[in-house]
Formats: structure tokens, sequence, C-alpha cells
């Protein structure tokens, strides 16, 4: 008789291929029709489950940890943020948590240089101009927008996606700054041929572009805070793909609706879903580019996170330290 199967339990619909390997491997229950789970539904599978495969929009707390049962030892999320589970209170139950770091480095980067280029270039504002029948032909005059190339470029956060944003921005002509944690080594500067900022209100005050790309974590909460946002320029832009908490959003629409900032390009935000009724009308003048959270949707980053959740789960099941384990030193 062959090994019993794990209990699995995934919170979203993943892409049909993962999905599918996933009931090869283990006893999976689905999400078919991708209804996110509340949190007495979540509760529910983790008193059976042996594994939880959440994603970041599920919020598990220590409320719902608490109420797992003794069988559940893994919560392999399906993200590579873990801002939404209580790493600590997992660990403090004997409950391991992964993540999927990696795969999704190129995908972000690539939305990051888009909304560098579509906030500077008004590319939205000029695309809505032709459906809506407002375009009556080329002016000198006209949709004006800025030159990125020979601009400063001020990346927080500089690891794995901070780093292909520089890559790209580099190749742009602008030129690259940084703050993070940790300086980089100097081989790494050099080649990116970035300028690292122990400050980053002094880093701020110099820039041109900012671009969000560190982890949400209770240190970074509202790093670039109210206070934080008026050391920028009124020329300046913001980027931010990483999480909306990281930003004072309710400061940043004040600024960009005082006309204090030239322009924003968000993917994430505070209390997403929602989005503030300000933010939306500041889209519809064209002063900001808003997008639904798509930083790292491609299909060959969902499957690659996918295959990363399976290892994470086989490797475990099969008493072995998971690849991609977190631990709440590592946040």
């Amino acid at each position: 008789m062959g090994k019993k199967k794990p209990r699995v339990v995934v919170t979203r619909k993943l892409p049909d291929i993962v999905e599918t390997r996933m009931c090869e491997l283990f006893d999976t229950r689905l999400n078919v029709d991708d209804k996110p789970m509340s949190a007495a539904e979540i509760a529910e599978a983790m008193k059976t489950a042996d594994v939880l495969v959440p994603t970041v929009t599920d919020r598990i707390d220590a409320a719902l940890i608490a109420q797992a049962g003794e069988q559940m030892k893994l919560i392999a999320n399906f993200g590579n943020g873990v801002d939404n589970i209580d790493v600590a209170s997992a660990l403090k139950r004997g409950i391991t948590v992964t993540n999927t770091p990696g795969v999704l480095t190129e995908d972000t980067a690539d939305m990051t240089m888009a909304l560098i280029l579509a906030v500077a270039r008004r590319i939205v504002e000029g695309a809505r101009t032709i459906p809506a029948g407002e375009w009556t032909g080329w002016s000198p005059t006209w949709m004006l927008g800025a030159r990125i190339t020979g601009k400063r470029l001020g990346i927080i956060g500089m690891g794995r996606i901070g780093q292909a944003l520089a890559r790209r921005a580099k190749a742009f002509g602008l030129s690259i700054h940084y703050h993070n944690r940790r300086r980089l080594p100097a081989a790494v500067e050099e080649s990116l041929e970035a300028t690292w900022w122990d400050s980053v209100d002094q880093m701020l005050a110099r820039m041109d572009i900012v671009s969000v790309n560190c982890p949400h974590t209770p240190a970074t909460y509202h790093l670039l805070s109210a206070r934080r946002l008026k050391c920028l320029r009124p020329n300046a832009i913001v980027v931010n793909t990483a999480r909306g908490e990281i930003i004072d959003e309710n400061a940043l629409t004040r600024m960009l609706e005082a006309g204090e900032l030239a322009g924003a390009g968000l993917d994430v935000f505070e209390h997403e879903p929602a989005v503030s009724t300000k933010l939306m009308r500041l889209a519809k003048s064209g002063k900001v580019t808003l997008l639904p959270h798509m930083g790292s949707a491609t299909h060959e980053g969902r499957i690659d996170m996918g295959e990363k959740v399976i290892i994470n789960v086989k490797t475990f099941m099969d008493g072995h330290r998971p690849p991609d384990r977190v631990l709440p030193s590592m946040l």
C-alpha cells in the first residue's frame, strides 16, 4: 500500500498545469470557481488540512493559526511576500512557512519600467484619446511628457527586483541611485553604476523618479510617510509595484491634487482591492496611472510560482527542509 497523500487546500484558482500536478502528488482540494475564501472557510480548512496554500490576498493571522489542527504543519504561500501571514505565530505552533522567491523578479521589473514610461510619457492618457474621438491630429505642443534619459532614479529596496529594475533603467539612460538596509557589494554597485544613500530623505530630495521595490514589513509601513513625501521635488514621479502600505496613500494623493508631485504610477494600493475615489479622479485627469496589481501577472511567472509551491510541499512532506522556508528573522 502506498504512502498516504498529504491533504492540501488551495485557496484560489491556480494555472491548470499546476493544479493537475498538485492533484497527482497530493490529496488536493481546489478552489475551482476562484471565489476568495472567507476567514471562517480558511479556518475550517486548517482544521483538517496538512498543508495550506494561500495567496497574497489571504490574511493568515494569529487568530486563524490558533484554530489550525494538530496535523497542520505547512503554509506554502503562493507568492513572494509573506506580509499576509503571521510567520512568528506559525512558528510557535510548529507550522513551517514557505514562499516563492525569485520567479517574479523580471516580470515585476518589466512592469515597474513600464509604469515609469507610462507616467513620464502620458501613455495611458494618450491611448484614451483615440477611442474617445478626441485626437484631431499632431500638434507640437499637445500631450507633452517628460524625457527620462538623463534623469535620476531612486530605488527604495535593492533586492532582486530593485537590481533588475536598475539594469533596465540604466539601458534607458537613467542615473541609478538606491537606498537599502544593507549596501550592495562594490562589484554590484559598479556594474549597475549605482549610488548608495544611507539616508532615504537625502536621496528623495534629489530624485526625478522614485520606485518602491522593498517588501512590506512593520519597519517599512509608511516608509514613504507624509514627511518623507514632502522631501520630493514638484517634478518628481513616484512608482510603486511592491506593496501599497509602504506609502502613506492619503498624503501622496493630497500632494498630487495640490500639484506638489508630477505624477504617480501605482500597481498596488494601501487598502486594495479598494481604490480611493480621489486616486481614480486623478487617473481620469491623467495625473496618475493605476493598474490592478498585475506586476507579476505573466503565464510563465504564475506557473513558476506553482512549481515552487509544489517543490516546497513535496520536500517538506518527504521529511526535508523546504528550499524556500521563511523565518521571522528574514522579515
